[in-house]
């Protein structure tokens, strides 16, 4: 036997030999989950939500992040607040409603209130409490330790100590630009989708940025876009290659190819009729006029599929998603996705925006029941570890100079990082044998 496959370690990379391995213990141990809650979840930056989310004054939504239940908010003069969402007397969770608008929060239970910038607000008769009570913030709703911003997309990091978000972010920071950038506002389109995959997190995480699994497992639908005319394969569109897979820092990593679909922002397809043809090519010219030739034609014409280390996908391919995972078990997993728009774009682009986004990504779609499909059965697979315990992720690794969209070098991006934060705070776990580079 190889020795790498007899190694305890879960991350293997012989560099020497181009081969990387990750061990599918990775995928089916309570104790590596409760590790990656300890070591990731509670150290890195986490999507919370869009700024689009809570437009108004005193609008508000609830949220599952990290493992917390959480209040995304503006008050009342405008400024965005994340609280924990459960009260400070007994613990129950204060508000219970998925979205609204509310001058204050009133938790069911005890009846105890709160502002919409979390202070405590009910006043009780005199003798049920002291005045410090009152005074020293301890009956206010908890605040998570940090909250930041960039370009409407927001933040939450429960380690006071975390870097700032906009060096978190590094090379990422240029692709959510050219997302953001799509029009003078951006905005989520209603309430987003949220589905169980039985399966485990990183899963998912490698299979949104697995362009090599493309064409065999969602074929079915390139064979529908061929038939109804929304298939452009050119590649005489302009002067600007593909761009390949980049590794964007901190875990982050994007592939960038032309796009073989239509695109709401700018690339017109014939299956949208001759009629929308000069509201895209004008939505083209001012891409172009706002940002220059090159960057107006990429922005235009390639597909993005971007992994944000641990767990915010951002899809800018045939629509724009946004979507986060979260883990409920080493085979369990809870998906939450939202379209992303231009806000007063025209309505008929709105609904093909929309169309698009259902059609290949929605929980009914091309392609979403073909990736939890396979995704699932890599997980019934992993019951068969002890005899084929390694996952192979070597795709492209003696290629020189940049890789290609279908090697596999973003997905060991993310299990650099994996390793890297896993190894580095693992002092006292019961996880073992997490790294090896050769």
């Amino acid at each position: 036997m190889d020795t790498i496959l007899s190694t305890p370690q879960m991350v293997v990379e012989d560099r020497e030999r181009n081969l990387f391995r990750v061990s599918r213990r990775a995928f089916t141990e309570e104790s590596v989950l409760e590790a990656e809650r300890r070591n990731i979840f509670d150290h890195c930056w986490l999507y919370l939500g869009h700024s689009s989310e809570i437009a108004g004054n005193c609008d508000y939504i609830t949220r599952a992040v990290g493992g917390r239940e959480l209040i995304f908010n503006r008050d009342r003069a405008g400024a965005v607040h994340a609280f924990l969402n459960t009260c400070p007397h007994r613990g129950a969770m204060v508000v219970r409603e998925k979205k609204g608008n509310a001058l204050s929060f009133r938790c069911f239970y005890h009846g105890w209130s709160f502002n919409v910038n979390g202070r405590f607000a009910s006043r009780f008769d005199e003798g049920n409490y002291g005045k410090e009570h009152y005074s020293g913030g301890c009956a206010d709703l908890a605040q998570v330790p940090r909250l930041e911003c960039y370009r409407d997309f927001w933040f939450v990091n429960f380690d006071k100590n975390a870097v700032a978000l906009a060096d978190y972010l590094a090379g990422a920071k240029d692709y959510i630009d050219m997302v953001a950038d799509q029009a003078e506002a951006m905005e989520i389109v209603g309430s987003g989708q949220q589905y169980v995959i039985n399966a485990n997190w990183k899963l998912l995480a490698e299979n949104s940025v697995d362009a090599f699994h493309g064409f065999p497992v969602h074929n079915t639908y390139f064979d529908y876009l061929k038939n109804i005319g929304s298939l452009r394969m050119e590649t005489n569109a302009g002067h600007f290659n593909a761009r390949g897979m980049t590794d964007l820092g901190n875990g982050h990593a994007v592939i960038e190819y032309q796009s073989p679909w239509g695109r709401p922002i700018a690339r017109w397809v014939p299956s949208w009729g001759e009629e929308k043809r000069p509201l895209v090519e004008r939505l083209r010219q001012n891409l172009v006029q706002r940002f220059g030739e090159e960057r107006g034609h990429r922005m235009a014409e390639y597909s993005r599929n971007m992994l944000i280390f641990p767990n915010l996908v951002i899809n800018d391919i045939m629509a724009i998603t946004v979507r986060t995972f979260t883990p409920d078990a080493p085979n369990k997993m809870t998906v939450s996705a939202w379209a992303l728009g231009a806000a007063g774009e025209d309505a008929e682009l709105r609904k093909l925006r929309l169309f698009n986004f259902l059609e290949f990504l929605g929980p009914g779609g091309f392609a979403t029941p073909d990736d939890q499909e396979a995704l699932e059965n890599c997980q019934r697979g992993y019951k068969n570890m002890r005899e084929v315990g390694w996952n192979d992720i070597s795709k492209g690794m003696p290629r020189q100079g940049q890789p290609m969209n279908d090697d596999e070098e973003q997905m060991r991006c993310f299990w650099r990082q994996w390793r890297q934060r896993m190894e580095g705070r693992m002092e006292g776990s019961r996880v073992g044998g997490l790294v090896g580079v050769a």
